[in-house]
């Protein structure tokens, strides 16, 4: 069995990236759930009880707040022109 661990995302305790998983998407650490499925899954007016039964609750609850953070992030680094 591999040792082989995924890549924190800067200090980031739920958040990780890696190109050996999905690709260096971000991804909720001990899943292969990527930050982006799980946004866009709260966009779409989905629950947490609504992506517990859509992933087998693979998703832990305790990483939310990492990935609101990170969403915030980004949507903070990004300027569009008028």
């Amino acid at each position: 069995m591999s040792d082989w661990q995924p890549r924190r995302y800067k200090d980031y305790e739920w958040i990780v990236a890696d190109p050996e998983l999905l690709g260096g998407k971000l991804a909720v650490r001990g899943t292969r759930l990527s930050v982006e499925l799980i946004l866009e899954c709260l966009s779409n007016g989905m629950s947490l009880e609504d992506i517990d039964e859509a992933f087998a609750r693979a998703f832990p609850h305790a990483a939310m707040s990492d990935v609101l953070k990170v969403a915030s992030e980004f949507a903070g680094s990004f300027h569009v022109a008028p």
